[in-house]
């Protein structure tokens, strides 16, 4: 019989069960809205990265809104076609061919200005062309180091440049007279190099004259390259923004960079270059075009210029001003150096755009073709 006044005993379980039934009901349904605004949140955002990083559909040439094509072109193998501009004597009196590749932000139109007088003097028939991506060549989303060299190729094949042409190559159009020496020597008379720009990842530079050469890099430079290395699918978006500094050739202010001759020569740019020239050059996307040099060239190499070997008795010249901004001269000349067979031209003084000091187009082409025929008369 239970004691009078005594509360009846409760078991251990029954209180859990008790108070379980009493706590409010928050779980499931709170939690589960937290998981899904989580989760929406990150859509959201990763969507809004995805969209920062892709850069735009390329403006199709011969599209209904797209430019059209108006220059010849030559088809490569793959089926792209390049566009092209012929300079100097005609083929069939010509001497000497010689292929101009230009840089960065170039086109056919802004080719390596040669005197008339002296082309015809040595007998040069001349060739400029748009790079893939740029002016009215098509775009190639695999462009490579060996691909714009079998680009040279393809197009010297196609225009009856046989059997053997020049190569000048212009700033970033480096990698391509590169791949050229590396995949395709045997189509060579000779190469100069006016100003080519230098990986600061290949392998082989002392640390000494590298950590020299990274200090004088703009924090904006030395942000952009590193990103182009590591996460090159970062490229568009980071030389795209506005809110971090960015890469010299992409900044408003970036000619303060340059030294004085420089300056003067991108002041007078507009009135020395073709108004085509400025229409054309990315009219089917900076991506395809600009952003697209910059990651073949500061990609991790399939060799190193340093490396190379030269087994075919031709000139190759290396043109460097003292003064170039954006292509350190010490990391250029250890490349000379390093290569017994390269002739290094140092100009004090000058700095990148050597295409447009004056005189320099002639020295150029003139000690490529005597150079050669010094060699052919020694054999």
């Amino acid at each position: 019989m239970a004691e009078v006044g005594r509360k009846p005993r409760i078991s251990a379980a029954s209180a859990r069960s008790h108070t379980r039934r009493d706590a409010p009901r928050r779980g499931p349904g709170f939690s589960g809205f937290v998981r899904r605004l989580v989760m929406l949140v990150g859509v959201v955002v990763g969507s809004m990265v995805f969209k920062a990083i892709t850069p735009p559909p390329v403006n199709e040439l011969n599209s209904p809104d797209g430019p059209k094509v108006t220059a010849p072109r030559i088809e490569m193998r793959d089926g792209r076609y390049l566009a092209y501009q012929e300079m100097g004597v005609k083929k069939e009196r010509a001497r000497h061919y010689v292929v101009h590749i230009h840089g960065y932000g170039g086109s056919r139109l802004k080719s390596l200005p040669i005197p008339e007088e002296v082309m015809s003097e040595l007998g040069l028939h001349v060739v400029s062309f748009d790079r893939a991506g740029y002016g009215q060549s098509d775009p190639n989303p695999r462009r490579s180091i060996q691909s714009d060299a079998e680009d040279v190729v393809d197009l010297a094949d196609g225009l009856g440049l046989r059997p053997k042409f020049y190569a000048i190559a212009t700033s970033i159009g480096g990698y391509t007279g590169w791949g050229l020496l590396k995949y395709k020597p045997e189509r060579l008379a000779g190469v100069a190099f006016s100003a080519p720009v230098v990986n600061f990842w290949w392998p082989g530079f002392p640390k000494s004259e590298m950590s020299k050469a990274w200090n004088t890099q703009r924090i904006g430079d030395k942000i952009s390259l590193t990103i182009t290395h590591y996460v090159p699918k970062l490229t568009y978006w980071y030389n795209s923004q506005k809110r971090f500094p960015t890469a010299t050739v992409e900044s408003e202010d970036g000619i303060t960079a340059l030294n004085g001759k420089d300056q003067e020569i991108l002041k007078k740019m507009p009135e020395m270059t073709p108004a085509e020239h400025f229409k054309e050059v990315s009219q089917q996307g900076k991506f395809e075009s600009v952003h697209r040099d910059v990651m073949v060239m500061f990609s991790e190499w399939p060799f190193t210029p340093m490396g190379l070997d030269n087994p075919f008795e031709i000139p190759v010249h290396i043109w460097q001003g003292t003064e170039d901004y954006l292509v350190p001269a010490n990391l250029q000349k250890h490349v000379a150096s390093s290569l017994a067979w390269v002739t290094y031209h140092e100009l004090p003084g000058y700095g990148h755009f050597l295409n447009l000091y004056p005189g320099y187009p002639e020295k150029v082409v003139r000690s490529l073709v005597e150079d050669s025929n010094k060699r052919a008369f020694a054999l």
